[in-house]
């Protein structure tokens, strides 16, 4: 069974940094070195958008409204991927989802909660 679990959020002040982390199970290594990952994020009232993915090549792309601010990268020894957050305003509040993708197969985390407010 894949897992795929969050941590790392939490309440932050507008300007400070977090780095969510998204450990995989259930998936080997020589496997989850061929999955795209990405982190998706949810405001409230609002549809689901993608954050940043890296590819099993390790391209990585990011939306615009967080280039230069957010950073995805991924460490295959650990099955784990990263996102590391810096100079958060209180519209990156949000609930942040981690997503695996091979072919077909597709995966979600459970999701947290990410809140930047003074």
């Amino acid at each position: 069974q894949v897992q795929l679990v969050e941590s790392g959020g939490g309440l932050v002040q507008p300007g400070g940094s977090l780095r969510l982390s998204c450990a995989t199970s259930g998936i080997s290594g020589i496997i989850f070195r061929l999955y795209r990952m990405a982190w998706y994020r949810q405001a409230p009232g609002k549809q689901r958008e993608l954050v940043a993915l890296i590819t099993n090549e390790g391209t990585t792309k990011s939306a615009d409204s967080v280039k230069g601010r957010f950073t995805i990268s991924r460490d295959n020894a650990k099955n784990t991927v990263y996102l590391q957050m810096s100079s958060l305003k209180p519209e990156d509040t949000a609930v942040y989802y981690c997503n695996a993708q091979l072919g077909s197969l597709e995966y979600w985390g459970q999701g947290i909660q990410v809140t930047v407010s003074s």
